[in-house]
């Protein structure tokens, strides 16, 4: 019913090495060079990219074990609750690093 196991495999493996690396990367502290000018925000971006990765397991892992319908039918409901949670995760950011930018340095008055 799920296919061929060993694809659901690869592809679990191929996202394993892209998804994750940077996100742990970012919770040590390194920040990608197209976000060092957001950096306010960069925590909760690291935590929805890794709810992107268990939305990715969520859905593989059944499929890989040949499980039954009803169980990967119940693993893509949570796996909704990953993108749901990783949506809320990146619009914080987004709030975060636009309130940081408007709270710059204050020009002196005149007069």
């Amino acid at each position: 019913m799920n296919g061929n196991p060993l694809y659901h495999l690869i592809a679990l493996a191929v996202s394993t090495a892209l998804v994750l690396p940077v996100p742990v990367a970012m919770l040590a502290g390194w920040t990608p060079p197209w976000l060092r000018k957001r950096q306010a925000g960069m925590r909760l971006r690291a935590y929805g990219v890794l709810c992107i990765y268990a939305l990715i397991l969520v859905n593989s892992i059944p499929r890989i074990a040949d499980a039954s319908l009803e169980t990967v039918m119940a693993c893509m409901n949570v796996g909704l609750g990953f993108i749901a949670a990783a949506a809320v995760l990146f619009l914080l950011a987004e709030r975060k690093d636009s309130g940081a930018q408007t709270a710059g340095p204050v020009e002196p008055r005149e007069g």
